[in-house]
């Protein structure tokens, strides 16, 4: 194989990581709005898990993220502005992502240890 070759695999290789964590941490995202949400409509336990997969799912109704805004915030109703709820949503995406990346230290390559 030449350089050129395992540039293109790298490269290629780069992509489809980036692709999968960003998939990953929408997801996730998705979940702890899901959670955030039921807590607001007074839900805990397995009736907020319940909820946030059914977030998790409206994400899938259609491509970008209005799926999910359209869900939470008519689930929500009038119990907090539109705003506040959007902040809220581009806030966990950060969460979402550092819990990732979190994760990614703590179970990946093992380092050399002595």
């Amino acid at each position: 194989m030449t350089t050129f070759d395992d540039r293109e695999h790298a490269f290629e290789a780069q992509f489809a990581h980036d692709a999968e964590m960003t998939f990953k941490a929408e997801a996730r995202r998705n979940k702890l709005m899901g959670l955030w949400v039921a807590d607001i409509l007074g839900k805990s336990g397995t009736e907020a898990e319940a909820y946030a997969t059914e977030v998790i799912k409206a994400d899938f109704e259609e491509a970008g993220h209005e799926d999910v805004m359209h869900k939470v915030l008519g689930d929500i109703g009038g119990r907090m502005a539109e705003d506040k709820v959007r902040t809220k949503y581009a806030e966990l995406l950060a969460v979402a992502k550092e819990q990732l990346m979190n994760e990614t230290r703590t179970t990946g390559p093992a380092r050399d240890r002595k």
